[in-house]
Parts: C-alpha cells; structure tokens; sequence
C-alpha cells in the first residue's frame, strides 16, 4: 500500500468535541474583536470630524469593550493597552482643541 492510504480510521468523541468546541470558541472571539474594531472606527470618525460630544459618549464604552477582549482573551493586554492610551490621547486632543 502507498504512504497515507491504510485504513480510515473512526473519529473519536473527544475529537469530534473538541473540533466543535474550537468553532464556537472561533465565532465569539470573531464577534468580540469585531465589536470592539467597529467601535474603535466609530470613535476614531467622531475624533476626525471633530465632534466631542459624540466621541465623549463613545469613549467610556470603546474602553469597556477593550478590557472585556482582554480579559476574555481576544486582545493581549499590551494590545489593549496601547489601543486604549492612542484613542485617550486622540479624544483628550479634541477635548482641548475644542476649549480653546
């Protein structure tokens, strides 16, 4: 017999478990780092337009969404970090652009 084709072997329960287990895990760490890149992009549009108001409401709850991505570990926390310090400084940046 050539190489790779002996017998077809029966797929165990475990494997086929966790084979499922890993698509479900797939599919919400899918939606969560969607969820949190569509409210970054949402965040950053109101800091480029220059709309506090709308970037101050959007802030608190990019920022909650981050930390849960990394506690769930969609994000590694340096990631999370960095996300979170770029979109501070850019709405604080705004803040005092439009005090002045």
């Amino acid at each position: 017999m050539a190489q790779g084709q002996g017998k077809i072997k029966k797929k165990k329960k475990s494997v086929l478990k966790r084979a499922a287990q890993s698509v479900e895990r797939a599919d919400v760490n899918r939606a969560n780092r969607t969820r949190v890149r569509t409210l970054m992009k949402r965040l950053r549009t109101a800091v480029s337009a220059g709309d506090a108001t709308a970037a101050g409401n959007l802030l608190q709850p990019t920022l909650s969404a981050i930390d849960r991505a990394i506690t769930k570990g969609v994000l590694h926390e340096n990631t999370g970090n960095r996300y979170k310090s770029r979109l501070a400084l850019a709405h604080n940046g705004l803040k005092n652009k439009a005090a002045k």
